[in-house]
């Protein structure tokens, strides 16, 4: 007798990050993440409300570093605390997936569908959100390959990766093929603004959302393939969960194992890669002139937070902590005003943050990163 029964769905969700393009208001301390920037709730928050919706909360994990775990209990309480995998300090990506299906793969089967999200994202027409995302699950379970969101680009954007797509329909989809699933030929890292246009007017690049899906059995298989030596660094671990040796045995495997990105290690090599194209709003939230470009505006193209009076000035993003700020007679700029910092840029620069906070930690000025 045939089984129609779907496969079960787990999410992981990467937490590890600290948003250094965000200083000074994502820090060490604080990272993106666990701050508000849009909507109601800090980022983490509304990205466990969006998957909360479509995944059990007992089957939704969060992977982190230790120093970011009391900040998940705190702004997370309804998650299980055992639904929180600790990495002993930040190796990238790829073995922070590793890590979490080593640990998963004792409890969920080899057809178990494998979902994973990024914690900083703003998404916009959830319902879309929500069907992309069952589309993909579906995907993985049914082609046994490694499955990706990727959005329908608005502009050419230099901030965002890129995934190009074969536009020629092949059977071997069937309905997957009327759902948006396409096969993916190519991933872009961010590119400049001319190469960006190019991707646009070619009409068959989608942004990359960072949303991967696939079942542990395809995760593992492709590991093994494509990032062997490190793999079978992991796979030792299999023998230690749930033992007293497991959290020494993981910090000698970072230790050991490649600082590399899933993008990187997997998805740039893998020749059974397919993409969900999507239509819904989204944004990796990644510097100050992303949220200046998805914030309401006042009259004169300013965003404004705190205490600040602006005198005969445009097109700038201005929030004030504690203190009062008076903008006279500039125009696009961007001023972040902390307790411990002040950051003004042009906007437009904001990517150039990152060398600010490069300075701080060559200095060792550990206090304000």
């Amino acid at each position: 007798m045939e089984n129609n029964t779907e496969p079960k769905r787990v999410a992981v969700v990467m937490a590890g990050g600290y948003g250094a393009r965000l200083w000074p208001r994502s820090t060490e301390k604080m990272s993106k993440q666990f701050i508000h920037l849009l909507g109601e709730g800090t980022m983490i928050q509304n990205t466990i409300n969006r998957v909360s919706k479509i995944f059990d909360m007992e089957d939704i994990y969060i992977v982190t570093i230790k120093k970011m775990v009391n900040h998940i209990k705190k702004q997370l309480p309804d998650l299980p605390e055992e639904n929180i995998i600790v990495e002993p300090f930040i190796r990238n990506t790829a073995p922070c997936l590793a890590l979490s299906a080593v640990i998963l793969s004792r409890k969920y089967g080899p057809d178990t569908v494998m979902a994973v999200f990024p914690s900083d994202h703003i998404i916009f027409n959830k319902g879309e959100f929500y069907q992309a995302v069952n589309i993909a699950c579906d995907a993985a379970g049914q082609t046994n390959g490694i499955v990706t969101i990727g959005i329908q680009p608005t502009r050419p954007e230099k901030s965002f990766g890129y995934i190009q797509f074969k536009r020629n329909k092949r059977e071997d989809l069937g309905e997957l093929y009327s759902q948006g699933v396409r096969y993916s030929t190519t991933f872009a890292e961010k590119p400049d603004t001319a190469t960006a246009k190019r991707f646009i007017d070619s009409g068959d690049f989608l942004w990359n959302s960072g949303i991967f899906v696939w079942t542990f059995q395809t995760f593992w298989d492709s590991m093994d393939k494509h990032w062997p030596e490190d793999t079978a660094i992991f796979k030792i671990l299999h023998d230690h969960v749930g033992k007293d040796s497991f959290n020494a045995n993981v910090e000698q495997t970072y230790k050991q194992v490649t600082s590399l990105s899933i993008d990187y290690a997997l998805l740039e090599k893998a020749d059974n890669v397919f993409v969900v194209q999507s239509f819904f709003r989204w944004s990796d939230m990644g510097n100050w002139d992303e949220l200046y470009r998805l914030s309401m505006k006042d009259a004169r193209n300013n965003v404004i937070e705190g205490d600040v009076i602006p005198v005969n000035s445009h097109n700038c993003l201005v929030s004030a902590k504690g203190k009062l700020i008076g903008l006279v007679g500039v125009k696009d700029l961007i001023v972040i005003d902390t307790d411990d910092a002040m950051l003004i840029c042009k906007r437009g620069q904001s990517d150039d943050v990152l060398e600010v906070v490069d300075f701080l930690r060559r200095k060792k000025i550990s206090s304000l990163l």
